[in-house]
């Protein structure tokens, strides 16, 4: 079973690096009409919640740049950045390229584990066990390379 989580994982990341493909920088800083955030994002967001559901779940350190909460975090947008540093497309890309081998060699053999917290999302889904947040993961970024589709499409990229 832990090697369909890991298989999923890796599918949902290719696809999400797929439709990533050939943007460019300033087409990912650009907020289409009457939504919050950009394609940078939404990139960001992925790879923050990744770090953060997975990695947090098992007890583990992440590898989090400091400033990535406040820019990435459910409930922020660009429309509200202040001073903080934003990565590049081309850093947070390779960002996204490394995590998945980083996480499926850190969690190898902890997907039944009881995560250290359990959390319940706004929906009313509940995750315990590690295994849980990362079929989460993969499922939530599926929602946000979606929005990046659309996005692409809205802004004719």
């Amino acid at each position: 079973m832990e090697q369909i989580f890991l298989k999923q994982l890796a599918f949902a990341r290719g696809s999400t690096l797929r439709v990533a493909e050939g943007i460019v920088e300033d087409a990912a800083l650009q907020i289409p009409a009457g939504f919050r955030n950009h394609i940078l994002w939404h990139l960001g967001h992925i790879y923050t919640v990744h770090e953060r559901a997975t990695m947090r779940s098992a007890g583990l350190s992440l590898e989090l740049p400091p400033h990535f909460p406040e820019l990435f975090a459910n409930g922020t947008s660009p429309l509200n950045w202040t001073d903080q540093p934003i990565p590049s497309l081309t850093e947070l890309i390779a960002m996204l390229r490394e995590q998945p081998a980083r996480i499926h060699a850190a969690l190898e053999g902890r997907f039944q584990e009881q995560a250290l917290a359990p959390l319940t999302t706004p929906s009313g889904f509940t995750m315990e066990t590690v295994g849980e947040f990362v079929g989460f993961a993969y499922y939530h970024e599926g929602l946000h390379t979606s929005r990046i589709s659309l996005y692409k499409a809205l802004l004719k990229l």
